[in-house]
């Protein structure tokens, strides 16, 4: 395939059709006097959709500007990210290379193979040497093997991926609604709504691993000091099930019942984390009277292949 030039990559995306927001109506909210909202970046891209989409669009750009053919990034075996660089690259003529956090398993992930099927070359690494993966020893070794590339962080957390998350909201969203949430991996895309945004809406970030704490100062590393507009945004640390990708079976019902009612499917790692904590923020009365609340649905769908066998066991366990 022909590698896109930088005009054809903006072109695509600016041909995007807007995304719908979808209001859901609930006796949970209506009792507490508050609307919610879905803002549906999980239909924004049939591979790789919402923030993930988001994140790698001025990357990729980056990269056809520099005149770079290769990307490469790092992620474990149901990496989200990784399947999206592989969609986008794919899509754009890229190649792709996927470092992958483990020894090569007897049997792929459904997302690895999703991701060769898309063209991605994918190189296993044990779990002691992905950590080096910010050193350039270690980066110095990737290029030697596969000659010069374009590098994408694990997880597309850089710059490049904030201004592209700062996309996600419009002028319009902070003068209607009042909160804005959305689920955090590494904080970029919270960084990318708080870039975009000012003091009349609060941003809340729903971390959905352990102790996430920490990406307090990893949202904040990724703004400029002009982007720092006072303190309207937060954390909520208590929706993350355990850990990452760690669920159980309220959170399981949750998301069935949610998209049997609402004809919105979620995800059990990021979404439907996030949208169990919104639930319960409004029946512990966080949200005031007359809140509207938007939440951001990140996409990822393809990962719920890879929690298919453990949400069924869940499921029959009731």
């Amino acid at each position: 395939m022909k590698l896109a030039t930088e005009s054809c990559i903006e072109k695509f995306f600016s041909t995007i059709p807007p995304i719908p927001t979808q209001e859901i109506f609930h006796p949970r909210l209506s009792t507490k006097s508050v609307r919610l909202f879905v803002r549906r970046e999980d239909l924004l891209h049939p591979v790789c959709s919402g923030n993930k989409w988001r994140k790698l669009k001025y990357n990729l750009i980056e990269a056809r500007r520099r005149n770079v053919s290769t990307v490469l990034s790092f992620g474990g075996a149901y990496s989200n990210h990784i399947h999206a660089l592989a969609g986008a690259s794919n899509q754009f003529g890229f190649k792709s290379i996927g470092v992958i956090r483990g020894e090569r398993p007897s049997k792929l992930s459904s997302t690895l193979e999703d991701c060769i099927d898309q063209g991605m070359t994918l190189k296993f690494v044990t779990r002691m040497q992905y950590r080096e993966k910010n050193r350039a020893a270690f980066i110095a070794d990737l290029k030697q093997e596969f000659g010069d590339f374009y590098l994408v962080p694990e997880g597309g957390a850089n710059a490049l991926a904030v201004k592209g998350c700062q996309e996600i909201l419009s002028d319009d969203d902070h003068k209607i609604f009042s909160h804005v949430c959305i689920p955090c991996g590494t904080g970029a895309s919270l960084a990318g709504l708080i870039a975009s945004s000012d003091a009349r809406t609060e941003l809340i970030g729903v971390p959905v691993l352990k102790s996430g704490e920490f990406l307090e100062q990893a949202v904040d590393n990724f703004l400029e000091p002009d982007q720092k507009y006072g303190k309207n945004w937060r954390l909520i640390c208590d929706y993350h099930f355990g850990g990452y990708a760690k669920i159980d079976q309220d959170l399981v019902q949750f998301i069935d019942e949610f998209e049997c009612r609402h004809n919105i499917p979620l995800e059990p790692i990021y979404s439907g984390k996030m949208m169990y904590g919104i639930f319960d923020l409004v029946d512990k009365r966080y949200f005031e009277p007359g809140s509207q609340v938007l939440a951001i649905h990140t996409g990822g769908m393809q990962g719920l292949s890879g929690m298919s066998n453990v949400m069924q066991k869940l499921r029959a366990s009731r």
